[in-house]
């Protein structure tokens, strides 16, 4: 989100009005928002998933959208579209999951959150028909290894700006059930 928003003041305000437009967009079009709470109740991990056949945007959502952008910043707006257009080269064709963001809090990584998103994600879209698996991106290199591990392959792999590469990766869904175990 850095090469999105720029280095400009107010970086971290800005990244939550634009998080916050992204959950609003899920939360909009009823698509899958998964999140992890510490023993207090805090948030430390989560998830935004887009389904294989969302529903048709709401117009005040794509008001919103306007308005987000309008607060951000055209030059942020046209990172964001240049970063789109890169990814959508590879996109996958066929309906099916995908993973918008993932993330964990710093105080929590090592300790296999990510594990379980990933895993309750797969499992969603391995459980959907209509579903031809999960496809994500990720704009850091060491990354791709973790998501290779996981059963991803490499889709397609670009550079959208001096500063900033995209990997979009493909997870083809599960036909058959997993092995018992024990």
């Amino acid at each position: 989100m850095r090469s999105v928003l720029g280095s400009r003041p107010g970086y971290r305000e800005r990244l939550e009005t634009l998080v916050g437009f992204f959950v609003a967009n899920r939360v909009a079009k009823q698509e899958l928002l998964l999140g992890i709470p510490d023993d207090s109740g805090a948030l430390v991990a989560a998830a935004l998933v887009n389904l294989p056949r969302p529903p048709e945007e709401p117009a005040w959502l794509r008001r919103r959208r306007e308005e987000v952008w309008a607060a951000l910043g055209m030059e942020e707006r046209a990172r964001y579209e240049a970063f789109g257009r890169a990814t959508q080269q590879f996109e996958v064709t066929p309906p099916h999951h995908h993973l918008g963001m993932i993330g964990v809090r710093h105080s929590h990584h090592g300790t296999g959150l990510g594990r379980v998103l990933l895993d309750h994600v797969h499992a969603v879209a391995d459980a959907d028909s209509q579903s031809a698996g999960v496809s994500l991106s990720t704009e850091l290199e060491k990354n791709v290894g973790l998501y290779q591990y996981f059963g991803y392959c490499v889709a397609g792999h670009d550079r959208v700006s001096p500063d900033l590469e995209t990997w979009v990766c493909f997870r083809p869904r599960a036909t058959a059930p997993p092995p018992a175990s024990g």
